[in-house]
Order: structure tokens, then C-alpha cells, then sequence
């Protein structure tokens, strides 16, 4: 037992769960936590110091980011009542489907093991192989394609300041990127998830404060006649109509996904017990109230010409349609905001990297450990930033991390996690409803992938590498 970190001795061997005491472990029991703790991913990255409010801000800045501005061009795919309809659908299921992983955690460390990872839940509810194979590189996937989302659009609010402030620049769209990027890549540095508890406060204030503003300027062009003209009817043939709607459900769900509930959860000190269902609570409250202000007012405003994301459509022939001040702040706001978001989405990515690389055995910051997590995380974000500028396409990207990611990982895996968990019976209600819901967003999945690839496919004469969009 003295080997064991002061921090991994929650993880491993919680005295209390709530009031109840855990059983004392066995040797044998003993020896295999004792492995566990030369895990640097968990000792360095997934540290157990939080409480339920800085699990709230963790949660509001993996949910309310870039995918919002992009809820309005959703909307023009599925029309006024298909869209604010799935809109609260998808609210519903996954705020219901983050309290069931909660859940299946708590249960877990009331047994006297506490699941840090997403990968573990798998490994442990489904057995060995389908946290490596599956659920790690969706997660993986979803995370780093959300890294990818935010350095893009926090470069297309650089380019648009710049624009305002120099009309005939000449500065592309690349080279934005490549200043976010590198932005990124030194506040990657900052150690722990815990650690950017004080930032996620900032973010949860800023994603606020540009969300009402998004609002705002919508209402004031709408109202104004600037806009186009409004037309709210879903358009293409049936066909289209019925892929767009897909693809439009998929880009919902990637504004709602989060894909680190269990990473999350890890930051909280124990006990556990009913600290993610405030924080869940806290997150929400925010998430309805910018979800459905930014939805609704945007497609209020443009109707079926709403572009890939919102703030795109505050020009007319390159000419705002707001006050340049208001652009000036809404696009400063948002490229904060959205720097903070990417931080959030790079933990399990530097959780994997500290695991295989860092030596728990030396301190965090020892040269040994330092030299490592600077060279990796500053790769990681080089990476994520050469893809932004090769391919700076965002609501395609949305598509597509929805389908292949999201949907999978909030909607359908945590029902099933909960199944197996419990078991409850199949005169139990909650049974056929998670079975319902495992089912429908698996459908639902299959068809938005194939609407998001098509979509792609549909594009690509519009793609180029490096393009200035």
C-alpha cells in the first residue's frame, strides 16, 4: 500500500461510498489496483480534486461550442416542427442517457472500483477488447474531431475581425488556423482536466454571452427585413429532403454529444454519489436556453438560406448586416470561447498520450515527465491544426463526427451500459425504453452516416485543400 499515489488512492480504494462503508480488500485484490497505480493518464491528467460545480463547467464547455452555430442550418433541413422537435428529443435522451452512465459509475465505485475512463466502462460492462476496439477510437475519433471544429471556427472569427478591421487584406484563412493552432498547442500544456476548471468558469460565461448575442442579431435582422427573403420550406426532392433530414439529425446530435461523461466524472472527488446529476443540471440549464435561442431565432431569420453556421449569415453580398462593434465582440467572444472547448476535447487525447509516455514513478513536473507531455501535446495540436487548414469544412464535419461518433457514444452505448449493469427485468419499464432508444439512434446512426457521407461526396466539387472559406 505505500506505493500507491496519494492521488490514486480514491480511485482504487475509496473508504466511503455516500454513508456505507466498502468491505476491505483481499490481497490478491490489493496487488491488482497496485498495477493501476503506474497509470501516469490517471495520476496526471484524471485527478480526483473537483466538485459537482466544476464538473457543471466541465460539462457546459464539452456541450455549448461550436456545434450550436450551426443548430440554425440544421433546422433549414427538417423544417419548424421536425426541427425544434428533434432539437428537444435529442435534449431528453441525452441528458437522460449522461445521468445512466452516472449512474453506472456510481454503482461501480460502490462496488469498490472506480471506472476513470470511457474505454474502462467497456472493458468492464462488455468485457475485455471493446474498450481498445470500439469504444476507445470512437471516442478518440469524436474528440479530436471536435479539437478540429473549434480551431475552425476560432480561425474563421480571426479572419472575419481581420476582414472588418482591413477590407482588402490579404491573410487567408490558413493562416488563422495556424495562429489558433499554435495558441492551442501552449495552452495544451496546462497539466490536468482539474486544472482548467477556472477557464471552463470563463467559458461557460462566454458561451453565454455570444449565444444571446447570436440571438439578438438574428431577432434584429429578422425583424428588420435585412436578411433574405423568409422562406421556411424544406427544399429539394423527396429524396433530398429525407438525406438532408439525416444529416441535419446528425449535426443536432453533435452539438448535444459530449463523449467524455466517464473522464468528467473522473475529475469529481469522491464520494460520487449524485455529483454528476447536479452538474448535469447545471449544464443544462445553460444548454436549453443557448440550444433553442440560437435554433430558433437563426431559422426565424434566414429560413432555408441558413449557412453552415450561424454567424455566416450576418453578411449580405459581404456587407454586415449588424453593427460592425457587434461583429467586432460576437466573433471576439466566440474565438475565446471555442479555444477553451478544444482544451477540454484534447484531455482524453492527453490522457492516452501520458499514459504510454509520462513515468508515474517521477513527479508531474520532473524533467523526465515535462519533456514528453511538451513534445506530444504540442504534436497532437500541430496535427489537429494541418487538418483545419487542409480541410476547413465545418458543417460537413458536423455530419459527420454525428454520425460515426456522437450518436453511438451518447445515445445508444449508454442504455445498453445500463442494461447490462442493472439488468433489469423486462416487466421493468426502464428496460423497453432503453431497448427503444438502443434501437432508434441505431437506425438513426446508420442512415445520418450515409446522408453525411453523401453530403460529402455532394460537396467535394467545392473542396480544396488549404481552400480560403
Amino acid at each position: 500500500m505505500g506505493s500507491l499515489h496519494p492521488n490514486l488512492v480514491d480511485h482504487y480504494y475509496p473508504h466511503k461510498v455516500g454513508d456505507e462503508e466498502l468491505p476491505p480488500l483481499s490481497m490478491a485484490e490489493a496487488h491488482e489496483p497496485n498495477k493501476d497505480s503506474l497509470d501516469a493518464g490517471a495520476l496526471f491528467v484524471l485527478k480526483s480534486k473537483g466538485s459537482w460545480i466544476h464538473c457543471g463547467y466541465h460539462l457546459t464547455t464539452s456541450i455549448v461550442g461550436p456545434p450550436v452555430l450551426g443548430l440554425t442550418y440544421a433546422l433549414a433541413s427538417l423544417g419548424w416542427i421536425g426541427g425544434v422537435g428533434f432539437l428537444t428529443i435529442a435534449a431528453m435522451v441525452t441528458f437522460y442517457s449522461y445521468n445512466l452512465i452516472s449512474l453506472v459509475l456510481e454503482h461501480q465505485a460502490h462496488k469498490g472500483r472506480r471506472l476513470l475512463r470511457f474505454r474502462d466502462m467497456a472493458d468492464e460492462i462488455m468485457g475485455l477488447g471493446w474498450g481498445n476496439y470500439f469504444v476507445g477510437p470512437m471516442q478518440f475519433i469524436v474528440c479530436y474531431g471536435c479539437v478540429i471544429a473549434s480551431i475552425l471556427l476560432g480561425a474563421q472569427c480571426m479572419k472575419t475581425i481581420y476582414l472588418l478591421s482591413t477590407p482588402n487584406g490579404s491573410m487567408k484563412l490558413y493562416e488563422f488556423v495556424i495562429i489558433l493552432g499554435a495558441f492551442t498547442a501552449v495552452l495544451a500544456q496546462i497539466p490536468s482536466f482539474h486544472s482548467l476548471r477556472h477557464i471552463n468558469l470563463l467559458s461557460l460565461i462566454l458561451c453565454l454571452a455570444y449565444n444571446t448575442c447570436a440571438t439578438a442579431a438574428a431577432v434584429y435582422i429578422g425583424k428588420s427585413n435585412k436578411g433574405p427573403p423568409k422562406d421556411y420550406s424544406v427544399q429539394g426532392n423527396f429524396a433530398n429532403q429525407i438525406f438532408n433530414a439525416f444529416n441535419a439529425m446528425a449535426i443536432i446530435a453533435t452539438a448535444y454529444g459530449n463523449g467524455m461523461i466517464p473522464e468528467i466524472q473522473a475529475t469529481i472527488a469522491p464520494p460520487v454519489k449524485g455529483k454528476m446529476f447536479k452538474g448535469l443540471c447545471l449544464c443544462y440549464s445553460v444548454v436549453i436556453f443557448t440550444f433553442f435561442c440560437v435554433s430558433i431565432s437563426g431559422y426565424y431569420a434566414f429560413g432555408n438560406q441558413a449557412a453552415g453556421t450561424l454567424l455566416s449569415n450576418f453578411y449580405n453580398n459581404g456587407e454586415p448586416l449588424v453593427p460592425k462593434w457587434f461583429l467586432y465582440m460576437i466573433n471576439t467572444l466566440t474565438f475565446i470561447q471555442v479555444s477553451a472547448v478544444g482544451l477540454v476535447y484534447l484531455q482524453p487525447t492527453n490522457e492516452i498520450m501520458e499514459r504510454t509516455f509520462a513515468d508515474p514513478k517521477k513527479g508531474e513536473f520532473s524533467i523526465r515527465n515535462v519533456v514528453p507531455r511538451f513534445i506530444f501535446r504540442s504534436l497532437s495540436a500541430a496535427v489537429a491544426t494541418l487538418i483545419t487548414a487542409m480541410l476547413p469544412f465545418f458543417g460537413d464535419i458536423n455530419g459527420v463526427i454525428g454520425a460515426f461518433g456522437f450518436i453511438p457514444l451518447d445515445f445508444v452505448v449508454p442504455v445498453i451500459f445500463y442494461n447490462l449493469t442493472f439488468r433489469p427485468t423486462k416487466k421493468n419499464p426502464i428496460f423497453w425504453v432503453n431497448t427503444f432508444i438502443a434501437i432508434l439512434f441505431s437506425i438513426v446512426a446508420a442512415i445520418s452516416a450515409v446522408a453525411a457521407v453523401r453530403q460529402i461526396s455532394l460537396d467535394a466539387g467545392t473542396y480544396r485543400l488549404f481552400a480560403n472559406v
